[in-house]
């Protein structure tokens, strides 16, 4: 037996059979009750870092933070960046022509591509115009992002090591390739705590399709890998009750559930006393969580409140749960009511056959909810402390997949675009700029690890200090790497 754990067995024997007047004490605490209402004791079972902070969550931030919370629209899929936000006139004259080996370079291709023989350019499928004071250059697949463009960054040279979808995605929102890592989200939770006692601090929403679509979302992808398990992200159902057992099936009423839990309580204080076990405290919140989402999750998902001017701006396809709109909508929601973060995930993004026809009808389905997003938490006064974050795994090749008409376009990791809003980024302007091919970063490259970095240090807190101790080994989201992106904030 280790040192490590020799201390940690006496450390349990001392807390379990020598202190258990103290241990009753505090269970006696824990347990007061006002009517049947556990809200005021929640704190207690936290680690004494204040109100709203559960089991292992940090505390205070590493400095003043300039978001409160943030909302990551996942584009699953990667969307083309040629065709979106990275306006390239120059392939108009290299239409049709063979993509040059020095401008390639020996890249490593997918298995989609790597076999073929002829790689022939293809430029953008849909025209693009200005918008806004900044002048941003937008594709008409996108034409209501047109609208927030002096609201948003566009980052223009987003690069990546995975070429692959479920490497590329997992990288993205755990910072490594290979699944078990805490995720992003699950990292901020963990840092933030949350600010609602009656929602979890990371929810994920799930985009609703009545057909198939590729690349399955996987609950990896929102876990809390080697984290206390209250920080993995908690996912709303698409269809249906967003949550299980928001009624319940026995019928029982809510003083009977009260009660249920009363007593379930008292039994794992009494056997955390015995162990010192830290996931037992976990357990009694998520449970006490569940309570209270039941009487609160109805009323957050009742979309009767908001006025028509607000469907107005979203698109009608917000009263359809599932919708894209009507996940944006729910994340606002949800942030209003002390949600740290919510994750949107949108996909079939990925088209290597039927490109004109695809990415068009998947750019209609984002378009709106995602512009309307930015803008309604601007008209509320949220934008300012409330980061938001859209974008996919990697981009799409500016060469043709296939010769015909209907060709795809391959995964592409060189170069690629997102764009951040809110929570003290720059708006209004591009960052970063790709070669007259698309295919290579000119300038400004901004890495997977630098985008999480960043998105860490507009939360407060310092992506080399935000740590957690496993296996004899400090991790952090970014591992070894990442710089914050200084050029895009204010």
């Amino acid at each position: 037996m280790s040192q490590d754990e020799l201390f940690e067995t006496n450390r349990r024997h001392f807390f379990g059979r020598s202190s258990s007047a103290v241990g009753l004490a505090a269970l006696g605490s824990l347990l007061a009750r006002d009517g049947f209402s556990l809200e005021s004791n929640t704190p207690s079972l936290a680690t004494n870092n204040g109100p709203g902070y559960g089991p292992g969550t940090v505390g205070p931030t590493h400095f003043p933070a300039k978001a409160k919370r943030a909302i990551y629209l996942v584009q699953s899929g990667a969307p083309s960046q040629l065709d979106t936000f990275d306006y390239k006139p120059s392939l108009e004259k290299l239409e049709g022509q063979e993509l040059p080996d020095s401008i390639r370079g020996g890249q490593r291709l997918s298995g989609m591509t790597s076999g073929q023989k002829s790689f022939p350019v293809a430029k953008s499928i849909a025209p693009f115009r200005q918008y806004g004071q900044s002048g941003t250059w937008i594709s008409d697949l996108l034409p209501h992002h047109g609208k927030i463009v002096d609201d948003i960054c566009v980052i223009k040279s987003m690069h990546t090591e995975a070429i692959n979808h479920d490497p590329g995605i997992t990288f993205f929102q755990t910072g490594h390739q290979q699944p078990g890592r805490p995720s992003l989200g699950a990292w901020i939770s963990y840092g933030l705590g949350s600010e609602s006692q009656d929602f979890p601090s990371f929810v994920v929403l799930l985009d609703f399709n009545t057909e198939p679509r590729a690349q399955p979302i996987y609950a990896r992808l929102w876990g809390s890998g080697f984290l206390p398990s209250n920080h993995q992200g908690v996912k709303f159902r698409s269809k249906g009750d967003p949550v299980l057992y928001l009624q319940d099936p026995t019928g029982g009423s809510l003083t009977d559930k009260r009660r249920l839990l009363d007593r379930l309580t008292q039994l794992n204080l009494l056997r955390q006393l015995q162990t010192g076990d830290p996931e037992i405290a976990t357990r009694i919140a998520a449970y006490e969580m569940s309570y209270r989402m039941q009487m609160s999750t109805p009323e957050l998902i009742d979309f009767s409140d908001e006025p028509q001017h607000t469907f107005d701006l979203y698109g009608e396809d917000a009263r359809r749960p599932g919708t894209h709109a009507s996940n944006c909508l729910l994340a606002r929601r949800l942030i209003e009511r002390g949600v740290r973060f919510v994750q949107v995930y949108h996909r079939d993004w990925d088209h290597h056959s039927s490109f004109p026809e695809k990415h068009p009808i998947i750019a209609r389905e984002v378009d709106q909810g995602s512009a309307a997003l930015v803008q309604d938490l601007k008209q509320r006064g949220l934008l300012d402390d409330t980061l938001v974050v859209w974008g996919g795994e990697f981009g799409r090749s500016v060469y043709k997949q296939g010769n015909s008409v209907a060709f795809g376009r391959d995964h592409h990791p060189r170069c690629f675009s997102m764009w951040m809003a809110g929570g003290g980024v720059r708006p209004g302007m591009s960052y970063g700029a790709t070669d007259d091919w698309c295919y290579n970063i000119a300038e400004n490259p901004v890495h997977v690890h630098d985008l999480n970095a960043t998105i860490l240090n507009q939360l407060g807190f310092d992506h080399q200090r935000l740590t957690y101790r496993f296996q004899g080994r400090d991790y952090r989201l970014t591992d070894i790497h990442g710089q914050v992106v200084r050029g895009i904030l204010t």
